[in-house]
């Protein structure tokens, strides 16, 4: 590979005309930064009042069996008894589960779905939302620097390491709380 640096021009790129997506570029981009680290945290809301048990019917979940469908992914089905009696219900469990699992869970409104309840549940709902949550914590340094703002722009960056750093520990930790 270094055999052929000497022909690859090493340019740094110059300010100039046609270099700045201007205001209205910057816009754009600012919504679509906002769209993508927002909508995971809209997408999890069901999935949060379900693990909270705000929504749904209380019960446990038994895993029956689980078919690999190919590149690590998994179409689980279970039995689901709800705590307050009747007959269990087949539904679909969470992919990441195994067979013979046994385990708290909150039945959909819909019937069809059981998802882990407690805070197992809880930690593995807010995975997604937390790969939102990191992925804001550059913005306020991308638009103070659009802005021209020369003091604090250090805080923001120092800020954007933090918040960055939250979200992938949580998102961390919510993975490993789902496959636990």
């Amino acid at each position: 590979m270094s055999d052929f640096l000497s022909d690859v021009p090493f340019v740094t790129p110059q300010p100039g005309p046609g270099r700045d997506p201007g205001r209205w570029g910057r816009a754009v981009l600012v919504l679509l930064w906002l769209a993508v680290c927002l909508l995971p945290m809209w997408l999890a809301v069901g999935d949060l009042e379900l693990a909270t048990g705000r929504v749904g019917t209380p019960g446990t979940l038994r895993v029956i069996s689980c078919e690999d469908l190919g590149q690590g992914r998994y179409d689980c089905d279970g039995q689901f008894t709800p705590d307050g009696g009747g007959a269990p219900v087949p539904v679909d469990a969470s992919p990441d589960s195994s067979a013979g699992d046994v385990l708290r869970a909150q039945l959909t409104p819909e019937g069809d779905r059981a998802a882990p309840a407690g805070t197992k549940g809880v930690l593995a709902a807010l995975a997604l939302p937390s790969v939102g949550f990191g992925g804001l914590g550059f913005l306020p340094y991308v638009l103070m620097y659009w802005a021209g703002a020369r003091r604090g722009r250090r805080a923001a960056v120092i800020g954007g390491w933090l918040v960055t750093a939250a979200g992938t520990a949580g998102m961390l930790v919510g993975v490993v709380a789902a496959y636990a």
